[in-house]
């Protein structure tokens, strides 16, 4: 990137920069300030191209993909089912792609404002622990924003009970960057430690079970593949659930939520016998089972296309997909299943060839480490553990195109492919 004049530097790089430091903050106030910020660093961005006549940012197979996929999208709401809802989603959707380029860019003109984003994190990270923490032992936050019930603790998140969720998908860039910027003789770094244990504790007293598997599957990804993260990784999970050991002998309703309601709703109760009809097994609960049926039910009948982007919604009510009146919700709570269902075949083969593209690379990692080489830095390592999250098929989920939960699955994307190119 170049830049002709303050002002031009000010309008395009410095106010990306700075709305790109803040996402973590803005992230907490809910999709509003998160979006708009992200809209705003790809305008800003595609606007600096236009004005230079230079789009060579986005002559690359990553954006490729995504151009097709978008099309996709797009060709897909306008010959299913069309409505207004699923073309906006569509055409929007771009946004996430250009927000990828942009933050790469970006960061290889000057990379010192990651730095920034990082504090910003550990601002963040550092606040809700203590309000999140405060409100377990007192049962109000420092807002008095009560807790929803015994099991849920949210901070400053009110009534939209993602605190774990926020906490978990941020995690492994916040580990990242703790490593990339701090070394161990820092002063700082012992506080980080502190963060890093109990902003695991704390996705526990969330109560939100996906979060804190989610939580401890990035632990085991940076553990198995990381240089030289294994023994720092080991040490806060390990303190992490020994902590949670001790919050659950002297609180066991911490426990009941993400354990013993796990097995209730699965329907599986050890060492209870059961009638016939109360044998029935659930794929994490009776709600979410019906949600897949039905899901299932509309690919049967839409293979190709599926019923339409953003339109599970629209056909879970017909009396052809209906299980019961578990079956309709916004989404069926499962990317694949999402996928597969709005969009059909060529719709989830997008998402498939993503799933072994990644699988690939991680082979490759292991290969490597094998002959005692690194395909990945451990910095990287902590991107793909993030990534891991988003596309690992087994657990409920978010809707794929909900645009909070779209930030964090392309934060984690356009960090690593920076990394990858700037030690390439």
């Amino acid at each position: 990137m170049t830049f002709n004049s303050a002002k031009e530097k000010f309008i395009f790089y410095n106010i990306p920069t700075f709305l790109f430091a803040l996402l973590p903050l803005f992230l907490i106030t809910g999709p509003f300030l998160s979006d708009l910020s992200l809209v705003l660093i790809s305008l800003l961005f595609i606007t600096y191209c236009s004005i230079k006549k230079n789009f060579s940012y986005f002559k690359n197979k990553y954006f490729y993909f995504f151009l097709i996929f978008w099309a996709y999208l797009i060709l897909n709401s306008l010959l299913n089912n069309l409505n207004l809802d699923s073309l906006k989603i569509s055409f929007t959707y771009l946004r996430y792609g250009v927000f990828v380029i942009a933050t790469v860019s970006l960061l290889e003109f000057d990379d010192k404002f990651i730095k920034y984003f990082f504090y910003c994190i550990f601002l963040c990270f550092t606040i809700l622990i203590i309000d999140g923490f405060y409100q377990y032992f007192v049962g109000e936050n420092i807002l008095g924003w009560k807790k929803s019930d015994n099991f849920r603790i949210s901070s400053f998140f009110g009534d939209e009970l993602i605190l774990g969720s926020y906490l978990s998908r941020l995690w492994p860039i916040f580990f990242g960057l703790s490593i990339f910027f701090l070394k161990k003789d820092n002063k700082l770094f012992f506080v980080l430690i502190i963060i890093f244990i109990l902003s695991e504790v704390l996705i526990f007293l969330s109560g939100e079970r996906v979060a804190f598997f989610y939580i401890n599957l990035s632990a085991i990804f940076v553990i198995l593949f990381s240089n030289k993260l294994l023994k720092l990784r080991l040490i806060t999970l390990v303190s992490s659930l020994i902590l949670i050991s001790i919050i659950t002998y002297f609180n066991p309703t911490a426990k009941e939520r993400i354990i013993d309601k796990t097995f209730q709703q699965m329907n599986i109760d050890i060492g209870k016998e059961k009638k016939k009809e109360e044998e029935e097994f659930f794929i994490f609960t009776e709600q979410h089972t019906h949600h897949y049926i039905s899901a299932y039910k509309m690919f049967l009948e839409n293979k190709i296309l599926g019923v339409g982007v953003k339109n599970f919604r629209n056909f879970c009510d017909n009396e052809k997909y209906k299980i019961s009146n578990l079956s309709c919700s916004t989404h069926p709570h499962n990317t694949y299943v999402q996928i597969l269902s709005e969009t059909g075949i060529i719709g989830i083969f997008f998402l498939i060839f993503v799933f072994f593209y990644y699988l690939k690379y991680v082979i490759k990692h292991v290969y490597f480490k094998i002959k005692g080489k690194y395909f990945f830095s451990d910095f990287e390592i902590c991107m793909l553990s993030g990534i891991l999250i988003f596309l690992w098929p087994i657990a409920p989920t978010g809707s794929f195109f909900n645009n909070w939960l779209s930030i964090l699955y392309y934060l984690p994307v356009a960090i690593l492919l920076w990394s990858i190119k700037k030690n390439f």
